[in-house]
């Protein structure tokens, strides 16, 4: 038997699929394993604490010496923001296009793993052998330049990973989609195709993001005050939109917020931001100018608690206030989960007497999705005409949409495989079937602790915000089996004890006597000890209260 028929093409997804952000997606063949993206998504309100989850990399980990590279789609943080984590347990080169290494190294310079990692840079034209594999690419449109889809030629056939995707026939930057070069891959036939679901429920095509510069540019000239646009900090085309209406309309621009100043930096240096000498101020000058001759470009268009924009609704920006008849753009669609934050941001900028121009953008016309609509995604489909089919970016509703849309195209039904983060397709002489699962999950990142913090710790943090903790101190006699001092109860987020002393005496009373009856007994090992305070606590405090605080029984013996 051949080699080729022993070995099988395997494709899965540690994360991106079902849920959105921290997308990464493995092609392996025999010793031969290409990593496509590395992302982070930010908590969910559950996750308490948390500050980013990335994907669990354990079967990467298990299999170092077989990862040939990562290989980047575009400079999107739920793209590239997990790979300083991934870099430091896993050391392989990274291949990018010039923005997107140029917002990497950003980050691996913070995280000191600059001198340490091999970054390779690639152009929409490179061919980079990979093992048994070889990669190329084509590019794309979406919300950040120098994006591009990824070819990988494999022993079994072609796999197309899209990346995020739209086909906008008027970019901003003139960076056309390569219709050529995808219509000549699909010609030579793709094996599988992963294809962005993001929008697979959204009807029609979406916006040219052009028309959002006609658009800021009507905002300015209509507004008597200052204007401040908040947008993500990556979305580079906007910016220079914000830039352009700011040159039409006379107005100077100042940036604020760690990551826009740090875009804006990168992707100026690099050539893919321009900005006319003079026209950048610092925020103190902000003050100093006529308030109609002034732009504030910032981030917080999610309503995040620390951004910049969230501090200005609050008051409490170091350098900029928002005035009575400012006009605030919020040039973004909530990411699903956000909505709370930008609403209550909305709302805190109106009580200021600000202009709220915000809403999805078919409303406020200042944004316009970087991601295809249900008719690009079946041009796609059909320049690719995969036998197979891997709906991937997006929720599993997205994916169950897309799934349709390439029914509708002509992949057959049962060629259509709906996957879950750790879930394998085998691919072995053509034929396609699911596979044994993988490791696959997140991993919680909280301040300097990388997975350190679980289940049970969000658990315990989720009891501690709901009922609080109880700490029961008590010294007991080795010898006499009798307590020495104690029990004292410090409670914290349950009750406010200067009100609650009755219930606090009798819960001291019951834990004295459950002590007492235990040591009776010569019952007095700490866990059992332990375990039959907070049941007898636990009792007591649920019927007079109806809560369930954290019981932390604290026994010392002399």
């Amino acid at each position: 038997m051949s080699k080729k028929n022993m070995d099988k093409l395997t494709i899965f997804a540690l994360g991106g699929v079902g849920e959105i952000g921290k997308n990464m997606y493995v092609v392996q063949y025999a010793n031969d394993i290409v990593v496509i993206d590395s992302g982070l998504k930010f908590p969910e309100e559950e996750m308490l604490g948390i500050d980013i989850v990335i994907p669990d990399i354990s079967y990467l980990l298990e299999h170092r010496d077989k990862v040939r590279g990562i290989l980047l789609t575009h400079g999107h943080e739920d793209h590239i923001g997990g790979l300083p984590y991934v870099l430091k347990n896993l050391n392989v080169p990274v291949y990018g296009t010039k923005l997107t290494l140029g917002l990497v190294e950003s980050k691996l310079k913070e995280a000191n793993l600059l001198g340490e990692t091999k970054r390779i840079l690639i152009k929409a034209d490179s061919v980079i052998p990979l093992g048994c594999m070889t990669a190329s690419f084509f590019r794309t449109n979406h919300s950040i330049p120098d994006s591009v889809g990824v070819c990988l030629e494999t022993p079994e056939g072609v796999v197309v990973h899209t990346g995020d995707f739209k086909f906008d026939q008027t970019p901003v930057n003139e960076q056309y989609a390569d219709l050529h070069r995808m219509g000549e891959i699909g010609h030579k036939g793709v094996l599988a195709l992963l294809s962005d679901s993001t929008n697979a429920e959204r009807p029609g095509f979406t916006g040219s993001e052009r028309s959002v510069g006609k658009e800021l540019e009507e905002v300015f000239r209509r507004a008597k005050q200052r204007v401040v646009v908040a947008t993500f900090a990556s979305n580079v085309h906007r910016i220079q939109q914000v830039i352009e209406a700011a040159l039409v309309t006379g107005r100077k621009l100042t940036v604020v917020g760690r990551s826009m100043v740090n875009v804006v930096t990168i992707a100026t240096e690099l050539g893919y931001l321009y900005i006319p000498d003079g026209m950048l101020i610092e925020p103190e000058e902000v003050n100093k100018l006529p308030a109609d001759r002034v732009v504030i470009l910032s981030t917080g268009s999610q309503g995040e608690p620390m951004s910049a924009l969230t501090r200005m609704a609050r008051s409490t920006h170091r350098k900029v206030d928002i005035l009575p008849g400012d006009t605030v753009v919020i040039a973004a669609t909530p990411i699903p989960g956000n909505e709370k934050y930008v609403g209550r941001t909305v709302d805190e900028l109106f009580r200021l007497g600000a202009n709220v121009i915000y809403g999805p953008g078919s409303i406020s016309g200042v944004h316009v999705s970087g991601h295809g609509s249900q008719e690009e995604l079946k041009l796609m489909l059909n320049f690719m005409r995969p036998k197979y089919f891997i709906p991937i970016h997006g929720e599993y509703r997205m994916l169950r949409q897309h799934a349709l849309l390439a029914e509708s195209v002509g992949v057959e039904k049962e060629n259509i495989f709906i996957i879950d983060n750790g879930d394998t397709v085998e691919i072995q002489n053509g034929t396609a079937r699911k596979g044994s699962k993988v490791q696959a999950g997140n991993v919680l990142i909280d301040g300097l602790g990388v997975g350190d913090v679980g289940n049970i710790v969000l658990r315990d943090r989720k009891l501690l915000s709901q009922d609080g903790i109880l700490v029961v101190v008590v010294t007991l006699s080795k010898q006499e089996g009798k307590i020495l001092s104690g029990p004292d109860i410090i409670s914290r987020g349950f009750v406010y004890v200067r009100e609650s002393e009755g219930l606090l005496d009798e819960a001291n009373r019951i834990v004295s006597s459950t002590l007492n009856k235990l040591m009776s007994e010569n019952v007095n090992e700490w866990a059992s000890l332990k375990t039959h305070v907070k049941d007898a606590l636990g009792r007591f405090l649920y019927e007079q209260t109806k809560r369930r605080p954290m019981i932390l029984p604290i026994i010392m013996e002399v």
